[in-house]
Order: structure tokens, then C-alpha cells, then sequence
């Protein structure tokens, strides 16, 4: 461990070091720039093998570090794949685990709610796209002291990190889909982790094929009455 580290172990408030204030005008145009730039992100599955340096999903990944998260221990980790061969192996073992899937284990309401995104157990892009990311909860995680602590709202925590990750990459000009092989765990193995470590999503992400397509079901998003009340 660095000796810069350094365990804050009691509360010691700061300054606000970074908020930037807009005026109405400059709020509604951020947030309707925002959505406006989010509403075209697509969940796609066909992706090319360009490559995609790694200093950019460094980046996106740093973002998704800022993400809220319990008691601020952070309790995430992003296995980053860029190997064909821990590729291909993934891709084995997680096709694997697609067949059962789809030849019963789902059951026909799952099915059913599947048909119209015509998903099946063939997942090549798990070889073809440049970068697999395979996001970790922590139940538990080492400390700046070099201590194993127990973790707080490890779910909650990481599915905010991973929406802050597919923002940053579909800003960084990048397709994502995510993939969620039921059950996961051969990943913990391949990907070296510990026990206490549970794989939550397998992000796929790189550019997307010059034909690639999505399904017109995706495009069919309810209405914010739909989906928000206000009181």
C-alpha cells in the first residue's frame, strides 16, 4: 500500500469543492441536451471488431467510479477483457448457459416477453466487440488501510456505477449491450475474482457493425406519465 493513503475514520466535512450553479435558462437546455443525447443510445448486438483504445474505457470507467455508492467503500470492480482468448472462453461459457436457458430454464412467460427483441443463445459479439466489461459487486473490499470491510447496498451501488459506465461510453461515441447470462458465476472464475465478489452484468461495448440493427420493440418507450408521478 502507498504511504499517501490515507483512511478518513471520522466525520471531517469540506467545502462543496466543485458544484456549478446555471441559471433556469442554462438548466432546461443541459437537461434537454442531455436527454436528447441519451435517447439515442440503443442496446445493440451487433458490433464491430474495430479496435478501441484503452485509455478511453479507462476514462468511462473512472466516471462510473464516482457513481454514489454505500458508505462510500466503492464496492465495485471492472473486469476489463480485451484477450481473445478470455473472450472466446466467455463466450463458450456463456452460451453454454444460454441453451438451457432458452430450451426451458426461462419458462414461456419469459419467452414469450423475449420474442419481439429476437434474442436467442448465439452471442457472438462476446468475441467480436473489442471490450468486455464484467462489473463486480464487492461484499466485501479492502479498505485504504489495508483492511477486508463489509460493504452496504452492493446492488443499488453498482447498478448506479454501471448506468454512470453506459453513459460515459455512449457519450464517448461508443454502443453498449448489456448481457446478463443466468447464472454467472463461471465469470467470477475466469475473471480471477474472489468469492465474495458476484458478477452482476457482462458489458459489452466497441463500435456498432455498419449493419447492425435493433429491434423496433426497443424503440417503444413509455410516456413520462407512464413512468413518473409527481406530487
Amino acid at each position: 500500500m502507498s504511504a499517501a493513503k490515507k483512511l478518513t475514520t471520522e466525520f471531517v466535512p469540506i467545502p462543496l469543492p466543485d458544484y456549478r450553479e446555471y441559471d433556469i435558462a442554462d438548466m432546461r437546455a443541459r437537461a434537454q441536451a442531455f436527454y436528447d443525447d441519451i435517447k439515442t443510445r440503443h442496446t445493440v448486438r451487433d458490433f464491430s471488431d474495430r479496435p478501441v483504445p484503452r485509455d478511453i474505457i479507462e476514462t468511462c470507467i473512472r466516471a462510473a467510479g464516482t457513481a454514489p455508492n454505500g458508505a462510500n467503500h466503492q464496492p465495485w470492480h471492472f473486469s476489463v477483457i480485451g484477450d481473445p482468448a478470455m473472450k472466446k472462453q466467455i463466450r463458450l461459457a456463456a452460451e453454454e448457459e444460454e441453451r438451457a436457458f432458452y430450451e426451458g430454464r426461462a419458462g414461456e412467460e419469459w419467452l414469450d416477453a423475449l420474442k419481439p427483441l429476437g434474442t436467442d443463445d448465439s452471442k457472438p459479439f462476446l468475441e467480436t466487440a473489442p471490450w468486455l466489461i464484467c462489473i463486480f459487486g464487492e461484499r466485501k473490499s479492502t479498505s485504504a488501510d489495508g483492511k477486508l470491510r463489509k460493504n452496504y447496498y452492493v446492488p443499488e451501488s453498482v447498478s448506479i456505477a454501471t448506468g454512470f459506465l453506459i453513459a460515459a461510453l455512449h457519450r464517448a461515441g461508443l454502443a453498449t449491450l448489456t448481457h446478463t447470462p443466468n447464472p454467472m458465476s463461471f465469470l467470477t472464475e475466469i475473471c480471477g475474482r474472489p468469492d465474495h465478489n458476484k458478477p452482476y452484468i457482462l458489458l459489452v461495448t466497441g463500435y456498432p457493425a455498419s449493419d447492425a440493427t435493433i429491434p423496433a420493440h426497443a424503440t417503444e418507450k413509455k410516456d413520462l406519465s407512464e413512468i413518473a408521478t409527481f406530487f
